[in-house]
């Protein structure tokens, strides 16, 4: 279907000038070329044409437009033309000549001519010719650059040039024409979308480097003089286009992963459960991941249980399996030994849903539990957990884990995804499973043969069944025997929360056998896929859809080796089965009574559905030739090969079907008589009688040819095998097309941010125009996808999901073309980065919305066979090669030459073995209706004649056998490979010997074996003579072949190993061509080398393909090398290609070698490096004794080498450590390649540049402000003044600078500031006015650092708000937009006071802020390496590597490979430098560049370690827990703190200092270890860091005692350093060579050119203030990064958390470590004793807990005679965690009315930990514990209120619990006390017992009722009372009402006590009153009774006496 329009001309033209055209239609607009100096006739003659999805409509308009063309301003519109298409809707075709109209509608003397045609749908309108319509097109010279370069007309994909044929895409064609156009836009050669970041740019039309200027230029010119902000570039690569569209992109990675097993570690921390539904419980938390189940302790009576206990799953599996795992964790009521317990409510989410969370956790959050068997019932509790999944590599950043008081807001942080609703409804899911067909067998039974034999009946050998997995549960349907198309009609029910937490479902066949079940094939239904949650979304429905099943090969063996892809694991190599199923989602209503509230799984009948439900039987057509089959494995080339192709069932000849396939019910028939067709190997004159064509489904086995020794070839020359295949399928082509739509536009993107990627890395100028260009593609084709999708047919077959899934799409993309519209406008070239990630965002999501789940046409599948043995396969998508007219909705690789690697099936494809190619084919694939058949063959290459069977020989569409191409053309191909780099290291030395040998066509060359190198420089030029290749010329130019290069390791004996692979495609020359820029010579590129699916270093090289014409090979450009190399027959690359030379100097710092392990069982004894550069290199001094000192005597050498000027080609250093032994032999130790010098290049600097300029990258914001100042006074000085009271930190700091002060600094908040915040954290904190200050005192070092961390929170939170702030600001502006350009220039002149307006608000937010300042130190969340750039500021560290790199997937880790470390550095610069350079004083020359570094003689050093706590430790207990200890080694140092390990902790606190004395450099390397402590066996390691402290002693931050924030002599906060920071600071302006420091009058100090200003007294212990300039020299030590020059940031004071990592699990953090490191020299004054950290001892305190009396207690006991209500009542009473010191008060019998008095007195002892708010309890953890295990305990005090009974179990009635930090304040009478006060405890006053030592009041005692809700079920007035254990001494009081201090008796009326004082009083009481008549009328009864019963007793007697008449 297609609209086709020829523009002819345009006449009456006025003037002269540059004439476009524009014709749009359908909202896509095309653009002709420009036609310059036009005067009265403008002749266009270009064809344009639209492919249209739906039949056009008779009143839609096509429009043209004609403009003056103009190069700077905007084109000019002469006038416009539009016509109706009624007449060509009719005719077809339609030839007209008008007059254009103005702007007015008036009509002007220009006319236009044009014919168009329509070609509609049904074919209703005759074929045509092409020629008759395409004029030979105009085709212009190179470059000649004449064409409307408007941005917009270039993106959206507008067309010029006319030379087009009218099937390609538009989008194509304005690319091509634009490649021929376009100089100086980027034109990059990509290959595969699996390629990096590191794509090759092959520069097609430009020279190799872009001036930024000459850019600029040209962007002026194209886009009309546009400001550089606003420009885009278009992509113009040149073979991801394939310009001449015959060919796909090859797909460079290999290997599929998925069904590899990985390590995971899932770890769970139940923190504690809150609101419990149940009476007086005492819970244990089950927690079940998969198969283990774990168990925490369990807590006694208690609704809300505190835990705190850690568990740690390890799992070795595919991710696959892992992340289906269900994770469930359910609480459990009363679980011992000898019962099970009863099940409260549980919690289940799969751990796909934990790792797809940010940082793969869940932190702190609360899971809903709900009872899985009763759907009725609300929610059973919450439980607070947090939830990390690990895999190997991922480091989780775990939240600091400090004190966590704040009260939790439950609803906010619930346990649940983004998007989920916190109320989750029950649901049913209805999976409905009808039929499947095309089951493999699977028994070959003897017995079925023998049966077959005796009876003659014959059965299918199959019994399947469907199981189906969700969320944990399993349903399955019932078996049908024997059947190869088994019919269910049944439908599984599975009852679930919703939306449920699991995302998929797993579907499977099962083949039912009495030994075991197996899987025949299995299916995945991703939730998110077929739902969609938005507020338009819909719930998940599929279906009735058929879905196709792969696994192993179809033929049945015992034991299938591929039986796990059957499984659903891997990619499957074989069509299984398809399965015809639906799914529904119901929503439950639970209030609804009828409702069934099982949630068992449950299996029904279900309706059965029509069979056209599905789509309607078409059939369709499968084309194939098989163009070059080359690179075929040598294991396999000795027998004939053939290649089968099949799609589902079709097509496959030894194991297909069993029997015949079923026609399914050919159009026409009545749907009865279904045909059977029987399929054989057709032969060549075989057909059916009606002349229907029989498929062909394989080639003729051929006998491959030798290419070389490892691979072979097929004789595929000019005879082209070609395969075809019929098939029927249900036509739900319209889901795949959606899908290809999506995908081309994903297609596109990934190339086009490959690009910028790529432009980032090499530097290539604007790379953010390339962005806007992207973006603007992404958003025209988004909009483009939604006008095609919009008229998308409703069909009878749609599905429910198709329609919404149709909506959803709709909207996404509507939606996300608006925001790369947005985003466009936003990218600029500092937001570029933040950008690129949100557009990587698009691209996930359009990968993601562009999977069809509902699968349609099953994938096509290619098999080399050998000897009717498979041996390897491809698999093709079939939407990737589905036919359609709409180009947009054609597959990617339809109608193309594809380049298809063949790869093992299954395992057998994994590691090395699956590396090797089987064979790479270059295919032509075509699918589609039959028919839509008659252009299958338009995408081949042309030149070729059709070759086809006896009966097709005069049928015109009948498809040919083979392809006899009758055209060839020859070429020579020129190789010329220069060099690699970071290779895989082959080689147990950890280097390999590389050659590379390059496959083009049937033809492959090596190149030589570089012996012992990773980065070898070849340096040769390969040509293969003679390549011929078949096919037009034209097409040769545009779409090459593309060619192979594989790396390999050269052994001495058996066979070279691969190392990797790369494809290529050259540059071709015609003929025709000259041989010159811009495109010849081609400049040396990088291709990224893959191994497998990993990157395996980079290959620099250049390709061209140069025809060979009529006149031979003289014609060809002359090979011209450098001549003076004698390398014999080895041609090196030619000098127009190979890389420019300059001189540069490499120096080299030699400073040690480090932890050297053994070689070949041998110590090293005497090391040398040497380093090597470009063939060119020098030798270290030999370390003559290794043991006794690892550092070399001769500092610096250097060597001069010609290196590339081009930085990016620069060449690898590579450093080699060999140990020489006896008689002049050397061994290799190890070897370092250092792939990039970059950062090693020392640039001369500017001397217009100030000094300072250097460190502005350092400054903060207050400083670069300073800078802007002190521009503008070059002469003035930067005063900086500073109030240490204030920290920095907290961001209270106000920063102003006025613009006509002189640049003050000022970093203060003034007097009135200051008091506004104390009034307003008066009045706004309530309670907290009333905590009293600190007392000095009482501050420990603990203090400081619990400080700390809340500042590091408080700025973690303020970053997150900042962040956000920023977004909104960013959207602001692009509102804003225009007025960008103004504001920035007020920005620089306005004072900054807005700078001040955002801080304002933050000193609001820590409330919590102590009056008196506590000092704080920084607390680094990671280690203090990744902070400061691992210390390596002069000194670098190299590791050296040895061995070969392992072959599993995740290769072995470097660390197993490390044998040393080399340390040192590099400096590389051009020579000769500037003179100055050397004229600063004390240049010593023989240290050349590294000036001032210190001596690298031995010295000794005093290391302080001290450790501070380790949280989250991977537990090594069978409980779960651990017993950690500290175990440190340095040198020969040991220290295991054995008898100090902390009993089951999983998060010890240690507080420990440890003092070890060390010589650098022998003993540098600190490993702190966290062992486990066993009483029997060995201690095991939990897990270790390590800590270079030489790195750390000798860097310029300082790193040896971290620089406190305060100077302060006595108290928690000494200064650490035996140095005082001025004498610190003389030292650092020395050693940096800085004019300072200068103490001045009025605590003011000058360094360089900076002036600080500060305090200048100290106060010593008794209170004496003195003089010192201490203060001041530590205020220029903490802003030491902003002196020019010489500045750098230097330690502060810290702790530092370090991953604790174990060697038997790398990669996964085994916990973590808090600890800091001092340092301090021997031969300086000692320093003082260590600081105190130990952890703090608990306070001992004594609670008193006075019951006075209850009141409203309800009711529970009925009166055995009175029946009245009553209760005996007592209160009972405990601290958590102390259940067993439980106390319970007398029992107040008899209470009438629920009021109890008491007078009672509790007494809890317990020891507090003030600062972490928690109780401290040592107790053994059962009798069986070796020791006492401490816990750390919320402050909770429950009082329960009980109904005491004599014979049976006291009745629990109630209970409340107090927080004891933060309590409601009790009411002051029984009246006032409600239960609000324990549910709306946000609104009340908040009392802590630790302040107010004593509060009296009521508070509620509450239960549930039956409906679970809240009930107030008594009162009571309590008093509590809080003492430190001294006052409970001097004031001691009784337990009960006991002395001392006793409490008075109670006043408790009579009634209670009536029974026991008078019993008979009593009892005449309850006669007299109310049952005397009741009594008398029992009496009387009774009589009665007595007498009926005696006269019945006597009665026998006497009628005896009577008969016998006694």
């Amino acid at each position: 279907m297609a609209l086709m329009l020829q523009l002819r001309t345009v006449s009456g033209l006025r003037g002269r000038a540059d004439r476009i055209a524009k014709a749009a239609f359908r909202g896509l607009s095309f653009y002709t070329r420009v036609l310059e100096n036009c005067e009265d006739e403008a002749r266009f003659d270009e064809t344009f044409r639209w492919p249209v999805a739906s039949n056009i409509d008779g009143n839609e308009i096509l429009e043209i437009q004609v403009f003056n063309y103009s190069k700077v301003f905007t084109n000019r519109l002469i006038g416009t033309f539009r016509m109706v298409l009624q007449q060509v809707v009719e005719e077809g075709q339609v030839e007209v000549t008008d007059t254009l109209i103005d702007d007015n509608n008036s009509a002007i003397q220009t006319s236009i001519s044009i014919e168009i045609r329509y070609h509609a749908l049904d074919g209703t309108v005759g074929t045509w010719n092409d020629k008759e319509f395409l004029e030979t097109p105009s085709v212009h010279s190179e470059g000649d650059g004449r064409y409307p370069l408007e941005t917009d007309s270039l993106l959206s994909g507008h067309r010029q040039g006319s030379d087009i044929s009218p099937g390609k895409s538009n989008l194509q064609s304005a690319e091509r024409s634009f490649r021929r156009v376009g100089k100086g836009v980027f034109s990059a050669m990509k290959l595969g979308k699996a390629r990096s970041s590191k794509d090759d740019h092959r520069k097609q039309d430009e020279p190799a480097v872009l001036e930024t200027e000459d850019l600029d230029r040209k962007a002026m010119r194209y886009g009309g003089g546009l400001e550089p902000d606003t420009i885009s570039l278009a992509s113009v690569t040149a073979v991801t286009t394939n310009v001449s569209n015959k060919r796909s992109k090859p797909d460079i990675k290999m290997e599929p992963s998925a069904g590899r097993p990985m390590d995971y570690q899932v770890s769970i921390t139940i923190i504690e459960a809150r609101q419990l539904v149940g009476l007086n419980m005492d819970p244990v938390v089950c927690v079940e991941v998969g198969e283990e189940k774990k168990y925490t302790s369990m807590k006694e009576s208690t609704n809300c249980p505190y835990y705190n206990e850690y568990f740690v799953f390890d799992f070795h599996v595919p991710p696959d399996v892992m992340f289906d795992k269900i994770i469930k964790l359910s609480v459990i009521h009363s679980k011992n030994l000898l019962r099970s317990g009863t099940l409260v409510g549980s919690f289940k989410m799969d751990v796909g849903t934990v790792y797809t969370q940010p940082e793969h956790q869940f932190y702190h959050k609360w899971a809903i539990l709900s009872d899985p068997e009763d759907l009725t019932a609300g929610l059973k509790g919450y439980l607070k957990c947090d939830i990390a999944v690990v895999g190997k590599g991922d480091n989780i950043k775990t939240p600091h884990k400090a004190n966590e008081t704040e009260e939790e807001d439950i609803e906010g942080n619930l346990l649940l995804p983004d998007g989920v609703p916190a109320e989750r409804q029950w649901a049913r899911f209805y999976i409905k499973i009808y039929r499947a067909e095309g089951l493999p067998r699977m028994n070959t039974s003897i017995m079925a043969n023998v049966k077959k034999a005796l009876i003659g009946e014959n059965k299918d050998l199959v019994d399947p069944y469907v199981q189906v997995v969700f969320a944990g549960q399993k349903g399955k349907t019932s078996v049908q025997k024997s059947s190869y198309e088994p019919l269910w009609n049944e439908q599984i029910v599975f009852t679930e929360m919703f939306p449920p937490l699991c995302k998929r479902i797993k579907i499977q066949i099962r083949d039912s056998d009495k030994v075991n079940d197996v899987a025949i094939g299995t299916h995945f239904i991703d939730l998110r896929k077929i739902s969609n949650e938005g507020d338009k979304g819909f719930l998940p429905t599929f279906g009735p859809s058929w879905v196709n099943m792969y696994g192993s090969t179809r033929n049945y063996t015992l034991m299938d080796e591929h039986q796990e892809l059957n499984e659903g694991l891997g990619e499957g190599v074989s069509f299984r089965a398809r399965l015809l199923m639906g799914l529904a989602v119901e929503i439950l209503d639970t209030t609804n009574p009828e409702i069934n509230s099982s949630t068992e799984v449950q299996v029904e009948q279900a309706t059965s559905i029509a069979d056209n439900c599905t789509g309607k039987m078409e059939e369709f057509f499968l084309f194939g030739a098989f163009l070059e089959a080359t690179m075929i494995d040598r294991k396999i080339g000795d027998k004939p090969i053939n290649f089968e192709v099949t799609i589902g069932n079709y097509g496959n000849q030894i194991d297909g079907m069993t029997k015949p396939i079923l026609r399914r019910k050919k159009e026409g028939g009545d749907g009865d008589e279904e045909e059977s067709e029987l399929l054989q190997n057709s032969s060549e004159d075989e057909g059916d009688e009606s002349g229907e064509l029989v498929s062909v489904s394989s080639t003729q086995p051929m006998k491959p040819l030798v290419t070389d020794r490892n691979y072979f070839h097929l004789p595929y020359f000019e005879k082209k095998p070609c395969i075809y295949i019929k098939s029927w399928w249900q036509d739900q082509r319209r889901r795949l097309y959606n899908a290809n739509i999506m995908d081309k536009i994903a297609d596109k993107l990934e190339e086009g941010l490959n690009d910028v990627q790529e432009m980032i890395k090499t530097e290539k100028p604007h790379p953010e125009r390339r962005l806007r260009g992207v973006l603007e593609e992404l958003s025209s084709g988004c909009l483009h996808f939604v006008t095609l999708a919009d008229k998308d047919q409703h069909h009878s077959s749609r599905t429910r999901l198709d329609r919404e899934r149709l909506k959803s799409c709709m909207r996404e993309l509507e939606n996300m073309g608006q925001q790369a519209t947005t985003l466009r406008s936003q990218v600029k070239k500092n937001t570029m980065k933040d950008k690129l990630k949100l557009v990587q965002n698009f691209l996930q999501k359009l990968r993601f919305l562009a999977d069809e789940p509902q699968h349609t046409i099953p994938d096509i599948f290619i098999w080399m066979m050998s000897n009717n043995k498979r041996i390897a396969y491809a698999r093709v998508p079939s939407k990737d090669i589905l036919y359609s007219i709409v180009d947009e909705e054609m597959g990617k690789d339809c109608a193309k030459v594809k380049t298809i690697f063949l790869k093992l099936p299954g395992k057998r494809g994994f590691g090395p073995a699956g590396w090797t190619v089987q064979a790479k084919m270059e295919m032509y694939l075509w699918l589609g209706l039959n028919k839509q058949r008659k252009d299958f063959l338009s995408g081949l290459p042309c030149g070729f004649e059709e070759k086809k069977t006896a009966r097709g020989q005069n049928l015109p569409s009948f498809p040919p056998i083979s392809l006899l191409y009758t055209k060839k053309q020859v070429f020579q191909l020129r190789a010329h490979m220069y060099q690699a780099r970071s290779l895989f290291a082959a080689d147990s030395s950890g280097l390999s010997d590389p050659f590379a040998r390059v496959f083009f066509i049937s033809q492959s060359q090596c190149t030589e074996v570089l012996n012992e190198t990773l980065c070898p420089t070849w340096d040769q030029l390969l040509v293969f003579d003679n390549v011929e290749l078949y096919g037009e010329v034209h097409e040769m130019r545009d779409d090459p072949p593309i060619i192979v290069i594989e790396i390999y390791d050269q052994d001495t004996v058996g066979k070279a190993d691969f190392m990797g692979r790369t494809f290529a495609k050259p540059v071709v020359k015609m003929s025709d061509e000259h041989y010159s820029p811009p495109r010849f010579p081609p400049p040396l590129e990088y291709y990224q080398i893959y191994r497998g699916n990993s990157t395996a270093g980079d290959l620099l090289a250049a390709f061209e393909l140069l025809q060979i014409g009529p006149g031979g090979k003289s014609d060809l450009p002359p090979i011209d090398g450098p001549t003076d190399m004698d390398r014999g027959p080895i041609l090196p690359v030619p000098l127009g290609i190979r890389p420019v030379l300059s001189k540069y100097r490499v120096e080299i710092l030699f400073w040690g070698l480090r932890d050297l392990k053994r070689v070949n069982l041998a110590q090293v004894d005497r090391p040398r490096v040497d380093i090597e550069c470009a063939g060119r290199g020098v030798q270290s001094a030999l370390i003559q004794n290794y043991k006794k000192n690892p550092n070399f005597s001769t500092l610096v050498k250097w060597f001069e080498v010609d290196l590339p000027e081009n930085e990016l080609l620069h060449p690898p250093l590579n450093i080699r450590v060999v140990d020489c032994r006896a008689f002049g032999r050397y061994t290799l130790v190890g070897s370092h390649a250092v792939s990039s010098l970059r950062k090693f290049i020392y640039r001369p600097p500017d001397k217009k540049a100030q000094h300072w300029n250097m460190t502005a990258k350092h400054l903060d914001g207050y400083l670069a402000m300073a800078n802007r100042a002190h521009c503008s006074l070059p002469a003035g000085e930067i005063v900086v003044n500073m109030e240490p009271e204030i920290p920095i930190k907290k961001m209270e700091t106000m920063v102003k600078l006025e613009a006509n002060s002189d640049a003050v600094v000022k970093v203060d908040v003034t007097e009135e500031e200051k008091e506004k915040k104390k009034k307003k954290k008066k009045g706004g904190g309530g309670e907290e006015a009333e905590e009293e200050e600190p007392d000095e005192s009482m501050l420990d070092w603990w203090s400081k650092y619990f400080a700390s961390i809340e500042t590091m929170k408080e700025q973690l939170r303020q970053q997150e708000a900042a962040a956000a702030e920023a977004e909104e600001k960013e959207d602001m502006e692009i509102a804003e937009g225009s007025k960008g350009q103004v504001k920035n220039k007020e920005k620089s002149k306005a004072p900054k006071d807005d700078k001040k307006k955002k801080q304002q608000p933050a000193p609001e937010l820590p409330e919590k802020n102590k009056k008196q300042k506590i000092d704080e130190l920084k607390v680094f969340n990671k280690e203090l390496e990744t902070e400061f750039d691992n210390f390596e500021d002069w000194l670098h560290t190299f590791n050296l590597l040895r061995g070969k790199i392992g072959d599993n997937d995740d290769n072995a880790t470097e660390e197993e490979r490390i044998v040393g470390r080399f340390k040192g550095s590099i400096c590389v610069y051009k020579v000769p430098l500037p003179d100055d350079i050397a004229k600063e004083a004390g240049y010593e020359p023989n240290l050349g560049m590294f000036q001032g570094i210190p001596s690298n003689d031995p010295i000794n050093v005093l290391v302080r370690v001290y450790v501070v706590r380790a949280t989250d430790l991977h537990p090594a207990d069978i409980n779960g827990k651990a017993d950690p200890y500290i175990a440190i080694k340095l040198g020969k140092t040991d220290i295991k703190d054995k008898e100090n390990y902390i009993s089951k902790q999983l998060n010890p606190v240690f507080g420990k200092s440890f003092d070890i004395e060390a010589t650098f450099p022998v003993e540098s390397m600190l490993t702190v270890a966290v062992y486990d402590w066993d009483l029997v066996g060995t201690d095991d390691l939990i897990g270790e860091t390590k800590i270079d402290l030489e790195n750390r002693y000798y860097s310029k931050h300082r790193a040896t005692c971290g620089v406190s924030q305060t100077y302060s002599i006595h108290g928690y906060n000494t200064w650490r350093d035996p140095m005082k920071p001025s004498q610190i600071l003389s030292k650092l302006c020395k050693e940096g060579k800085v004019d300072g420091p200068h103490f001045g009058p009025g605590g003011r100090v000058k360094v360089a050119n900076r002036i600080f200003t500060g305090p200048t007294e100290i106060e010593d212990e008794n209170g004496q203030k003195k003089q010192t300039d201490e203060h001041l020299a530590l205020t220029v030590l903490r802003h030491w990064e902003d002196i020019p020059r010489a500045g750098c940031r230097l330690v502060p004071e810290h702790v530092e958390t370090r991953p604790l990592l174990n060697p038997d699990k790398p990669g996964i953090e085994q916990g973590r470590l808090e600890m800091w490191v001092d340092m301090f020299p021997m031969d300086m004054p000692a320093p003082g004793p260590a600081i105190d950290i130990s952890p703090r001892k608990p306070k001992k305190y004594e609670l008193r807990v006075i019951v006075w009396n209850t009141d409203e207690v309800i009711l529970e006991d009925d009166d055995y005679f009175t029946g009245e209500k009553s209760s005996d009542i007592f209160v009972r009473g405990w601290l958590k965690g102390q259940q067993e010191d439980k106390q319970d008060t007398d029992v107040h019998y008899h209470s009438l009315t629920g009021e109890g008095n008491f007078n009672w007195r509790y007494i809890f002892p317990f020891d507090y930990l003030m600062a972490e708010e928690k109780i401290v309890i040592s107790k053994k953890e059962s009798m069986f514990s070796w020791d006492e295990t401490e816990y750390k305990i919320p402050a909770r005090l429950t009082l329960q209120v009980w109904d005491a009974d004599h014979f049976s179990a006291d009745d629990f009635l109630g209970a409340i619990e107090l927080d004891l930090n933060r309590f409601p304040r009790g009411a002051k009478t029984s009246k006032q006390c409600t239960l609000e006060m324990v549910t709306n405890e946000a609104e009340l006053p908040m009392v802590s017992i630790f302040k107010q030592k004593r509060v009296k009041g009521w508070w509620p005692f509450v239960a549930r009722d039956e409906n679970d809700e809240l009930e107030v079920t008594g009162k009571v007035e309590a008093e509590l009372h809080l003492l430190t254990a001294e006052e409970a001494e001097k004031s001691p009081a009784g337990l009960a009402r006991n002395e001392p201090d006793p409490l008075e008796k109670p006043n408790r009326p009579d009634t209670s006590f009536i029974w026991f004082l008078n019993p008979l009083k009593s009892i005449k009481y309850l006669i007299c009153t109310r049952y005397k008549w009741l009594i008398i009328k029992i009496v009387l009864a009774l009589l009665l009774l007595i007498m009926v019963a005696l006269f019945l007793y006597s009665m026998p007697g006497y009628m005896v006496k009577k008969l016998l008449g006694a």
